[in-house]
C-alpha cells in the first residue's frame, strides 16, 4: 500500500477535472481542420457531381485525403490556423459559439500538448451546397517518458455540416474517453448505455479488473448535464474508499432530451483511471 492510499484514508481526495474539455474538445480539435486542405472543398464535391452514398466505402477520394490532412493538421494544434475554417455563425450542439471554441482549445491544448488523430468516415451526403459528414475519430496522447503523466485515448462520433469552405455545425453523437495516470492505473471495465429516454432509470458499473486481495480502491461516480460553461469550468471531485471492486450506480434520465456526461474516477496503489461517455437522453 503507498503512502498515497494511506493518506486518503484520513482525507477525502479532492482535486478537479474539465470533464467537457477533455472529452468533447477533442472532437472540435479535429472538426476545426474540416476544410484546412482548400485543394477541394466539400461544396466543389457536389459541384463536382459526385455520386453521393451513405457508406464510408463510396467517400469520394478528395474527401479522405482531406481527412488525412486534418489529421496531420490538428496534432499540431495551431490555433490560428484552426479558427480560419470556422464560419463566423458555427453554432455547436452543446452550445459552444467560435468564440467560446477558441478559447477552449487554447486551454486544452496547454494541458494535452501532444495528441495523435486518426479520423475515418462512417458515412456521408449532400444536402444542396453542403457536406454532412458523420465522422468517427481516434485521438491518442503520444507516449511520455514520465510514468505519472496523463495518457489519454478517446472515440468520439461525430456529425458536421460543411458549407462555403466553413464549418456551420457540429453535433457529437457518441464519445468515450479513458485517462490513466500513474506507474499501474486500475484496469476497469465500464457499462453504460449510449441512449435512454427521458426519466428513464439506468444502471452504470465501472468494475476494477484485477483482484484487490488486500488492496483498497478509492473512487466516485460523476454525473454533469453537457453544457458549454463546462468547457472552461473544471469539475471538484471527492473520492470515497470503495467497499467493493467498483462502483455500481443507478441513475434517472432528466426530464427533458440532452445529452449527460457519465464518469467514473478510481484510485489504487500507484495509478489512477477515469473513463466519460456521453448519455443521450431522447424523447
Amino acid at each position: 500500500m503507498t503512502n498515497i492510499i494511506a493518506f486518503l484514508f484520513t482525507r477525502q481526495r479532492n482535486f478537479s477535472v474539465g470533464i467537457g474539455m477533455i472529452l468533447s474538445l477533442l472532437t472540435l480539435n479535429f472538426i476545426s481542420g474540416l476544410q484546412s486542405a482548400q485543394a477541394t472543398t466539400p461544396q466543389q464535391l457536389v459541384q463536382a457531381g459526385q455520386t453521393v452514398q451513405p457508406s464510408a466505402n463510396n467517400a469520394p477520394a478528395e474527401l479522405k485525403n482531406l481527412l488525412a490532412q486534418i489529421d496531420a493538421s490538428a496534432s499540431q494544434g495551431d490555433i490560428n490556423k484552426v479558427m480560419q475554417f470556422y464560419s463566423p455563425s458555427f453554432v455547436h450542439g452543446d452550445g459552444l459559439n467560435r468564440q467560446t471554441l477558441e478559447q477552449s482549445l487554447v486551454t486544452l491544448w496547454k494541458k494535452y500538448p501532444k495528441l495523435r488523430y486518426t479520423t475515418q468516415v462512417q458515412s456521408w451526403k449532400s444536402e444542396g451546397n453542403a457536406i454532412v459528414a458523420d465522422t468517427v475519430t481516434n485521438i491518442t496522447s503520444l507516449p511520455a517518458t514520465n510514468s505519472n503523466s496523463m495518457v489519454l485515448n478517446s472515440t468520439i462520433v461525430s456529425r458536421q455540416r460543411i458549407s462555403g469552405a466553413k464549418i456551420v455545425r457540429q453535433d457529437i453523437l457518441s464519445e468515450r474517453t479513458l485517462l490513466t495516470s500513474g506507474s499501474k492505473p486500475p484496469q476497469v471495465d465500464f457499462k453504460l448505455p449510449q441512449q435512454v429516454k427521458v426519466g428513464q432509470q439506468y444502471t452504470f458499473d465501472a468494475i476494477v479488473n484485477e483482484p484487490l486481495g488486500d488492496d483498497f480502491i478509492l473512487g466516485t461516480a460523476l454525473e454533469e448535464p453537457v453544457q458549454a460553461n463546462k468547457y472552461l469550468n473544471s469539475t471538484p471531485v471527492d473520492l470515497q474508499v470503495l467497499t467493493s471492486g467498483g462502483l455500481f450506480k443507478t441513475g434517472r434520465a432528466p426530464s427533458t432530451p440532452g445529452s449527460q456526461w457519465i464518469s467514473a474516477v478510481i484510485l489504487r496503489g500507484n495509478g489512477v483511471t477515469m473513463v466519460t461517455q456521453r448519455l443521450q437522453v431522447v424523447k
